[in-house]
């Protein structure tokens, strides 16, 4: 087997503190922070003169982790509109489930996410939402019924 799993996903973001905050009132746990710069990532990431602060924070189960990187040189580039639609290509959203989606959003707003759409119910099986948060960033959320 080539996979063992998924390590993380990155985000970065230009308010690194706003996007901890979002995600720590959404339930995951921040890891660490630090800043990373030198050659290695360099080689890694194929950028020269990379100097970034990042955070890591994962879920509360243990087994699902976002990395949030702010660049400071060379400065971040936006690729995209910053509330692009859901058909846009790439990556559009991560979905977490949750217990009370009615209260994490409420929660979320104090963050100053909006509903994307609205809270919709899926049968009798979950509800759902996209929240938009901090720099753009879509979550998606569902809570199990029954």
């Amino acid at each position: 087997m080539a996979v063992h799993r998924m390590d993380n996903v990155l985000i970065v973001v230009e308010d690194l503190d706003a996007a901890i905050a979002f995600f720590v009132e959404l339930g995951l746990e921040l890891e660490g922070k630090g800043s990373i710069e030198g050659r290695w990532v360099e080689r890694v990431i194929g950028i020269d003169d990379v100097r970034q602060d990042i955070a890591m924070l994962r879920t509360p189960d243990g087994h699902g982790r976002i990395e949030l990187a702010k660049f400071h040189t060379p400065a971040a580039i936006r690729s995209e509109p910053t509330d692009a639609p859901a058909n846009t290509l790439g990556i559009r959203r991560i979905m977490f489930a949750v217990d009370n989606l009615n209260d994490v959003v409420t929660r979320l707003r104090t963050h100053g996410a909006e509903l994307v759409g609205e809270v919709a119910r899926f049968e009798d099986s979950y509800l759902l939402c996209y929240v938009r948060g901090p720099e753009g960033i879509v979550v998606g959320l569902a809570e199990q019924l029954g």
